[in-house]
């Protein structure tokens, strides 16, 4: 990363939305450097987003933190600072910070808050720091905070290389499809009634599937060949190739998950309603019209096509608990609000 200038003012504003993994990373092979043991693949997600402000305040020593207009302390107070020191050092810089945080969506229940806020922490951070990263190079950033933030820098379908070198060099996200590939497509999100948020953090609890499940070895193994199709798959639009992959691939992760010692069960009720009203459409209809995905939460995410999409919004709306059901596109990649300022 370039450093800053002398004259480059201390303030701005970034916002990255969350995306969907559809395959998963969970796992990794270097904490320390957040290096996962697989690579991933995920869509970008319009409509839902963080916006994150960082102002470096000359002759403040400690950092302050705002999520969601409540100030925070604790681990997401911690969780920011080490990442602020990260930028502090690239960019020589000593001034403690004032980080405010919003997400128009639910926090920590599987709409990869994390995602979303860490990239949007790395853009506002390293512009404010006079920092001028690449892409690339943000991509690598975000990751530090969390490992699926590093795929939120960009837009539409997204590939994080897991990578095999040791200082992790090549391991980043890279976009593979726009936005605009695929305009039938749409993600109808399942927003839950009082949707409990995650007891542990991800980060922790897939150190524990690593360590425990002994789902692990042979999700690793399948994993490749699964995103190879699934690129294929998207490349060519062809949603009977994909559905079944997603769901393939999310019924392995939680698999891995629900084997890993302590259990771990992110589903409610309400949640496997979800998925067996979509397994139900996808039976009645005699293919596989629509896929459900979800990560370490609660909520689901239903992917189709636009032609099937308004009934099976109707069906999932009549689940109870099912708060709301959001209809949502591939989006853009994270982009500056305000750019460095006093």
């Amino acid at each position: 990363m370039a450093k800053r200038g002398r004259s480059v003012e201390r303030s701005a504003t970034y916002t990255a939305s969350p995306n969907i993994a559809l395959v998963k990373y969970w796992g990794m092979r270097d904490v320390a450097l957040g290096l996962p043991w697989n690579s991933s693949l995920s869509v970008t997600l319009a409509g839902i987003a963080t916006t994150t402000t960082v102002r470096f305040v000359p002759g403040q020593t400690l950092d302050t933190l705002v999520l969601n207009h409540r100030p925070a302390t604790g681990p997401p107070l911690e969780a920011v600072r080490r990442f602020l020191d990260r930028v502090r050092g690239a960019a020589e810089l000593r001034e403690g910070a004032d980080v405010a945080s919003f997400n128009n969506f639910p926090t920590a229940s599987g709409l990869a808050s994390s995602a979303s806020g860490f990239a949007a922490l790395a853009g506002a951070a390293s512009a404010a720091a006079g920092l001028r990263p690449s892409p690339r190079d943000l991509s690598r950033l975000a990751r530090f905070g969390s490992g699926s933030a590093t795929r939120s820098i960009f837009g539409g379908f997204v590939e994080w290389r897991a990578g095999v070198r040791v200082d992790g060099k090549d391991s980043y996200a890279r976009p593979l499809f726009a936005e605009e590939h695929w305009p039938e497509l749409v993600d109808l999100v399942c927003l839950l009634r009082n949707a409990p948020e995650k007891a542990v953090r991800s980060a922790e609890a897939m150190q524990g599937s690593v360590a425990t499940s002994p789902r692990f070895a042979a999700r690793q193994a399948a994993v490749p060949s699964r995103l190879r199709r699934m690129v294929r798959a998207i490349r060519d639009r062809d949603a009977g190739a994909l559905f079944p992959l997603v769901m393939e691939e999310c019924d392995d992760f939680r698999a891995v998950c629900e084997t890993t010692i302590p259990s771990l069960d992110y589903l409610t009720p309400v949640s496997r309603a979800v998925l067996a009203e979509v397994r139900a459409a996808n039976d009645e209809r005699g293919a596989t019209i629509a896929a459900y995905t979800h990560d370490a939460g609660a909520h689901v995410h239903v992917f189709t096509l636009r032609e099937h999409a308004p009934m099976l919004q109707r069906r999932l709306r009549r689940i109870a608990g099912v708060d709301q059901v959001r209809s949502l596109r591939p989006g853009s990649g994270g982009h500056m609000v305000r750019g460095p300022a006093r």
